[in-house]
């Protein structure tokens, strides 16, 4: 009898010695376990190499655009001659380009480039202009680099401000998430900029 006391003392004992750290490690648990939610997460996208063709066809302008991006007409009604899509299928992206003839009317080309990129600044988290100047090839022209969650991420206009005007926007099918669309506006980005840099008049 004696002996059957004893163990159920000892069996208490080790109740009360135990339950604190079974709670304890309970509430320290994973934060899964405890349902928190975790920060959401993007699938890596992975990238192809840069390399780059040059598009001259029967358009007073070049320019370098990537192998993995296409050039289609733009049919879209009202569209003109020499407007193009520099298509990029695989991140769902479109750079519009619009060309148009300057014979006087330089100033309001410039006032409507300019409506149209301010137009996002809504959504932008900030504008940051830069410059073109290439006296050499004579293009000229400004480009708006916007943060945030905008529709659209670059556009720009390039110009010799005589006789030619083009401007280009850059636009995603998908809904503007700046986190999720981070890496591929930044890689695509880069492309705009070859372009620009590689752009000559005819």
């Amino acid at each position: 009898m004696q002996t059957r006391k004893h163990a159920n003392w000892q069996w208490f004992i080790c109740l009360f010695a135990y339950l604190p750290i079974c709670l304890f490690g309970t509430a320290c648990g994973d934060d899964d376990e405890l349902g928190t939610p975790r920060p959401r997460g993007y699938f890596r996208i992975n990238f192809p190499e840069k390399e780059y063709v040059n598009y001259g066809e029967s358009c007073p302008f070049v320019f370098a655009y990537p192998k993995y991006a296409k050039i289609e007409i733009d049919k879209a009604p009202g569209a003109e001659p020499c407007w193009l899509n520099v298509e990029f299928p695989h991140y769902r992206g479109t750079l519009h380009l619009s060309y148009k003839k300057v014979d006087g009317n330089i100033a309001q080309y410039l006032e409507d480039a300019r409506g149209m990129a301010v137009t996002h600044q809504v959504k932008a988290d900030a504008i940051e202009e830069r410059m073109v100047i290439n006296k050499e090839a004579k293009v000229f022209g400004l480009v708006y680099d916007i943060e945030g969650n905008a529709a659209s991420n670059v556009q720009f206009y390039l110009t010799d401000s005589t006789k030619h005007f083009v401007r280009g926007a850059l636009y995603f099918t998908a809904k503007p998430n700046k986190d999720s669309l981070a890496p591929v506006i930044q890689f695509i980005r880069e492309d705009v900029f070859k372009l620009i840099d590689s752009f000559r008049w005819l």
